[in-house]
């Protein structure tokens, strides 16, 4: 059995920071945190997308195809409609945390000291 060395400690540190940053950029635009909301509690249609969410269908398709290149949604075929549903759960629930603590900055501001908000830069 070998040991594992401070490096490969170290190198593997670096790799979940790496992993992480990559999920933040996907999630880090509104577009896509508006799809995953769409989608949160069942699977729809791109045009049932659409109808939720106001852009364009190229816009809509690219912000899908990021999503579901990196795993975040899964996606099939029923007759010539593309049918999207989550995938991580997990990255759902981190979206859905984010969002809820900054709703309830945005609504009760003065309630959470400054230390403890997500977001600093609201202030009471």
């Amino acid at each position: 059995m070998e040991e594992t060395t401070q490096s490969d400690d170290q190198t593997e540190k670096v790799r979940v920071f790496e992993l992480a940053a990559e999920l933040f950029g996907v999630l880090a635009t509104p577009m896509r945190l508006r799809i995953l909301s769409a989608l949160c509690d069942q699977e729809k249609s791109v045009s049932q997308l659409l109808g939720e969410i106001e852009t364009t269908q190229p816009n809509l398709s690219q912000h899908l195809n990021v999503l579901y290149r990196t795993g975040v949604l899964a996606k099939r075929k029923e007759g010539t409609q593309v049918i999207y549903r989550v995938q991580s759960e997990q990255a759902v629930t981190l979206c859905r945390t984010v969002c809820t603590q900054i709703a309830i900055e945005m609504d009760e501001p003065s309630s959470i000291p400054l230390a403890q908000r997500l977001s600093p830069r609201m202030t009471p």
